[in-house]
């Protein structure tokens, strides 16, 4: 070749001189394709622009999720969940095993990293697939079950778009309605999302992975501490971290590293056996929501403080502690607008020291009719739903106590059914008082190894710290995990805190689903 490139062209045949053109050519295509591929190697692939990526090419996978009606009341619906749930990590490369209880399984997927060394950590993921029950004639579309895209107006109204966008691009302040959008399929979803742009990328995380599904938690969970003992070997890990719940009303990228328990009471007062004709009968026959409403009033003062002896005993917050909290960057101002209320209660000095203290809190009233329903009659009976969120200072049962010895000190005698007609004509206050603890509260310190390996994977999304919160007010079936598995736990919230969970027309932030891809593909990134 280097002889053919010396001789004078002049003196080359004509073909020869077309040959030697062509070679010269596809020289240099040749050498321009490699340098082309050599720069496309080189440059980096951008994470969060593959996590967008993949976000957008889940949505019609996200749509199937979220068509599966999914009320543990109803075990047949949730099987069909379980069986979706099985295959999409059955396709990511996860074996799955179903951990039986006496009503619904949970379902365990695992997949381990592919070159083990002898430091590889295990990091337990949890996910919640069940929703609240519904009422469809509530909800501002055609069914809770058919994820329907909508869009914000000038006049603040959402207005049906085709979902067929979405495969197009999105909008990120657009919104997914349908029941589990945010509590808790969203997160599922961006999770099975994360992993198909890891795929892409290439990458494998350096830690095992065991995924454990709940399909009870809107029942509170009531099989999963039995399960946690009885699979503690499957389960076994050194971490656990939960992709559940609203990130903090800002909507910034959140940690939170506590979560409040929960015990609830239902307190029945009896009145005449039967409804009572309220002129026949009034000024005569006590009326037993009366009574329920003077004992619930007992239990507080005019400012929201629990004023039962001894219930906040075992609650003190030190300055270092306080400060820890008022880092939070709380408005309360802003707040109060989202609520809607123009002064809130006086537990703690602030939002954040507020959720530090077990809670008491009315979450039912029923005593006969209401609206055009009401009649004059004075009710048979009754009944307040209670619910008290505990702090890790605080004893279920030890609270469940002292709220009963309050309804005794106001003079009631206390059951746990209908009373008889002996106890009738005996005892001129009669309460029914019955109880369960669903699960524990549990926290885990900032500076753990789990909470420095988050921190370091939402900076490298996000490019800053994370908001990170001591302790949420909400609570999730956690500390069966912590407990029983000895392992420390914290949450990462993506889903928008206006998302109205457990209430009609729930909904999903698009923008906030991307972003939750984005989270949790740093998060399998990060090593650990």
């Amino acid at each position: 070749m280097k002889r053919l490139f010396k001789t004078p062209p002049t003196l080359l045949p004509k073909e020869t001189k077309f040959n030697l053109l062509i070679v010269k050519l596809l020289t240099v295509g040749f050498i321009t394709l490699h340098f082309i591929a050599c720069a496309q190697k080189s440059k980096p692939i951008n994470p969060n622009e593959m996590a967008t990526r993949h976000a957008v090419a889940s949505f019609k996978e996200f749509y199937d999720l979220l068509s599966l009606p999914n009320d543990a009341h109803y075990p047949d619906d949730i099987e069909k969940n379980v069986q979706w749930c099985e295959a999409a990590f059955a396709k990511r490369n996860f074996s799955t095993k179903r951990l039986n209880t006496a009503t619904v399984p949970l379902l365990l997927a695992e997949r381990k990293v592919k070159k083990p060394v002898k430091t590889t950590k295990t990091v337990l993921i949890y996910l919640q697939i069940d929703g609240q029950p519904v009422n469809p004639a509530q909800w501002n579309q055609e069914s809770p079950w058919k994820p329907t895209l909508k869009e914000k107006d000038a006049q603040g109204m959402w207005n049906t778009i085709p979902y067929e966008r979405l495969f197009e691009g999105y909008d990120p302040d657009w919104r997914i309605f349908a029941r589990a959008t945010s509590d808790a399929k969203g997160p599922a979803a961006a999770f099975l999302a994360s992993l198909d742009a890891l795929d892409e990328l290439k990458q494998e995380p350096n830690f095992n992975m065991k995924v454990i599904m709940d399909f009870e938690e809107e029942l509170g969970s009531p099989n999963l501490p039995g399960a946690v003992e009885k699979y503690r070997s499957d389960l076994a890990a050194d971490m656990f971290i939960i992709f559940d719940g609203p990130r903090h009303i800002s909507n910034q990228p959140t940690l939170s590293f506590g979560a409040r328990g929960i015990c609830t009471i239902t307190l029945t007062v009896f009145g005449p056996r039967n409804p009572a004709h309220s002129g026949n009968y009034g000024n005569f026959t006590p009326n037993p929501a009366m009574r329920l409403a003077q004992l619930l009033a007992s239990m507080k003062d005019d400012e929201g403080r629990v004023t039962i002896p001894g219930f906040y005993d075992g609650v003190v917050l030190s300055e270092e502690e306080k400060k820890i909290l008022s880092q939070v960057p709380d408005d309360e101002t802003q707040i109060k607008k989202f609520l809607g209320i123009a002064e809130r209660d006086k537990v703690g000095d602030n939002f954040q020291e507020s959720i530090q203290y077990p809670t008491l809190n009315i979450r039912g009233l029923n005593a006969l009719y209401v609206g055009n329903e009401a009649r004059t009659l004075i009710p048979d009976k009754a009944i307040a739903e209670i619910d008290i969120r505990l702090v890790p200072s605080s004893d279920a049962d030890r609270l469940i106590g002292l709220v009963r010895q309050q309804v005794e000190r106001k003079g009631y005698y206390i059951i746990d059914r209908t009373p008889t007609e002996e106890e009738r004509l005996k005892y001129p206050r009669i309460a029914s008082f019955t109880s369960s603890v669903a699960y524990g509260p549990f926290q885990t310190p900032f500076n753990s190894e789990v909470g420095l390996w988050l921190n370091r994977a939402m900076v490298k999304a996000f490019g800053s710290e994370p908001i990170k919160i001591r302790m949420t007010g909400g609570s999730i079936p956690i500390s069966p995990f912590v407990t029983t598995l000895g392992i420390p736990a914290v949450s990462v919230p993506t889903v928008n805190p206006d998302n109205n969970q457990h209430a009609e027309n729930e909904n999903i932030r698009v923008g906030n689903y991307v972003d939750a891809v984005k989270t949790f593909l740093a998060i399998l990134m990060e090593p650990l």
